[in-house]
């Protein structure tokens, strides 16, 4: 009796599992996101690492640090994985609609320049987007995979990290929540 009632309570708790998945729609060309972090809960995390890193759109230095003062969504991707191409229309609009209200997305892309270079003439990206390299994947922690996208905040620090994709709504929340 106690073997059936073990059995039937395992049963009923994978029903139910299965029902919350099935609440939360993902979209077609998604990743299951494999981590989100408070980063800070996370001691001597939160500085965004600086970098010098080269725009692909004008040939110009830039650097993080020219962005303080504004928020910032620092997304590391590639042109070739589906799910950062998913999340590049958002970035687009979300630029366009908060640009003038502090918000700046800076692309990381850990790719080949040529690539990234049509990519973002084709997609009609309205952000400065970089050519990363190891060393600046390796200072924010060894990007285990893409898209890995940074919420920055006014002072420089991490305010979030995210691995996979994430709707546009994630990205706007955070930008609100840190005006």
């Amino acid at each position: 009796m106690k073997k059936l009632s073990v059995t039937f309570l395992a049963i009923l708790v994978l029903l139910s599992f299965g029902a919350c998945e099935k609440k939360s729609p993902k979209p077609a060309e998604t990743v299951v996101p494999v981590k989100t972090v408070a980063l800070e809960t996370v001691p001597n995390a939160n500085t965004a690492p600086d970098f010098s890193l080269i725009e692909v759109n004008t040939g110009k230095r830039i650097k993080l640090s020219d962005y303080r003062g504004k928020i910032v969504i620092l997304d590391f991707w590639a042109t070739w994985c589906p799910p950062c191409k998913a999340e590049i229309p958002a970035f687009v609009k979300l630029q366009d609609k908060y640009r003038n209200d502090g918000l700046v997305i800076l692309g990381v892309a850990l790719d080949d320049e040529t690539r990234v270079k049509n990519f973002y003439k084709q997609n009609n990206m309205n952000y400065p987007v970089v050519l990363g390299n190891r060393e600046v994947a390796n200072q924010y922690g060894g990007i285990q995979g893409i898209p890995t996208t940074f919420v920055i905040d006014k002072k420089g620090n991490k305010a979030r990290e995210y691995v996979g994709y994430r709707p546009d709504t994630v990205f706007e929340e955070d930008f609100l929540s840190l005006k």
